[in-house]
């Protein structure tokens, strides 16, 4: 999607500039190769997991980054020591780079490599200023007079 075609958007939302950017970042992470196939799943509200098929990578040929709302799984294959006559090549002993865009608040909590899947694990956590929070309503009948401080520092109502 052209940035062009969200025009008539941000002359009526302000402070979404972004939006524009992550869906040209999101249709650059679509078009990237299949290799190695993925799951995104849903755990709960605020969880979230990536399971990638890994086979034949052990863990020091895995690397996880996490930078600026992106993930970054790179897998880096060694070649084979010796060279092996295949009949029949079905599995992908290839290096790989993996992308995945992150939402704002969002966290790697851990990785585990487990019977050739790679499982990554995400949380989101909201700063507590942008949780929903209940804004009790005041009355000005319930207001007390101010008080006064006199010379002596005792404390008289005002009339």
């Amino acid at each position: 999607m052209a940035s062009n075609e969200l025009n008539p958007l941000y002359r009526t939302l302000v402070g979404f500039d972004r939006i524009a950017s992550l869906m040209d970042q999101a249709a650059r992470l679509d078009a990237a190769p299949g290799y190695p196939p993925f799951n995104v799943e849903q755990v709960d509200e605020d969880s979230f997991r990536i399971e990638l098929a890994v086979a034949g990578f052990g863990e020091g040929d895995l690397a996880i980054e996490f930078k600026q709302n992106s993930l970054l799984v790179t897998g880096t294959r060694k070649p084979a020591e010796a060279q092996r006559n295949f009949l029949h090549r079905g599995i992908a002993e290839r290096s790989f780079e993996r992308r995945f865009g992150l939402a704002d608040h969002v966290r790697v909590a851990g990785a585990k490599l487990e019977n050739g899947l790679l499982t990554i694990d995400l949380v989101r956590e909201l700063p507590e200023i942008m949780k929903p929070r209940k804004i009790e309503i005041g009355s000005t009948a319930a207001k007390s007079k101010p008080k006064v401080v006199d010379a002596a520092n005792d404390e008289t109502e005002a009339a």
